[in-house]
């Protein structure tokens, strides 16, 4: 991959990531919750956002490895949830608030291809793969925290909206969740193989729900 080719996914990566992060710190501070504020993460400074390893190193190393899933994380916007105003109705639109920007940056991408043709010849083909590619990462962004395991978005929003009986111990899940995440993305697949099975069940579903969004966004936006 040449560094011009490489632009066209680190641009929308970091793009994708840094407004994600941004999101969840403004909402939380629209209910009462300062603390990203204070900490100067309601940003879209990417320096603030980005971890070194999680952002950079793993994707790169996953990439090398030609792995089947491509996986990383931002440094995650701390949120003081006992100081939101309705902690547990408005922890759901805080956690809502990163897929959300994702889902709508991936139509303002989608939209901005009708103004490709307006530029010169010699930046058409990079404008536009910036363009593709930030509509594929930022619905693959979207749809994967949706997965209902904390601390994934996806896993907050369940905690929120599900009946206590069921709330308290998803949430009790969350210091392990990370290596949750990772067993069922590597580790079962691998085993997988192994037994001659296809254990790629998260991939797919991610795969999947992303393709149909994807398609979704492209007939919305006049692009089909």
């Amino acid at each position: 991959m040449t560094l011009l080719e490489a632009s066209t996914w680190v641009i929308p990566v970091i793009i994708a990531i840094t407004f994600h992060e941004a999101a969840h710190g403004f909402v939380a501070l629209m209910f009462g919750d300062d603390t990203a504020w204070r900490l100067g993460r309601v940003s879209f400074n990417p320096l603030k956002h980005i971890d070194p390893f999680g952002t950079i190193l793993l994707p790169a190393l996953l990439l090398l490895l030609r792995s089947s899933f491509l996986f990383g994380y931002a440094k995650p916007v701390p949120v003081n949830f006992k100081a939101l105003r309705n902690p547990r109705r408005d922890m759901v639109w805080v956690a809502l608030a990163g897929p959300g920007m994702n889902i709508a940056l991936a139509i303002l991408a989608a939209l901005a291809f009708h103004l490709v043709a307006y530029l010169p010849d010699t930046y058409v083909q990079w404008v536009a793969r910036n363009l593709q590619n930030a509509v594929l990462i930022n619905v693959l962004l979207a749809v994967f925290n949706m997965l209902p395991l904390p601390p994934l978005d996806g896993g907050r929003v369940a905690v929120g909206l599900l009946p206590d009986v069921l709330a308290r111990p998803l949430a009790a899940i969350e210091p392990f969740g990370m290596l949750i995440l990772i067993a069922v993305l590597f580790l079962v697949p691998m085993l997988g193989e192994q037994l001659g099975v296809d254990l790629s069940i998260v991939s797919r579903v991610v795969g999947i729900v992303s393709g149909a969004i994807i398609d979704a966004i492209v007939r919305l936006t006049g692009n089909g």
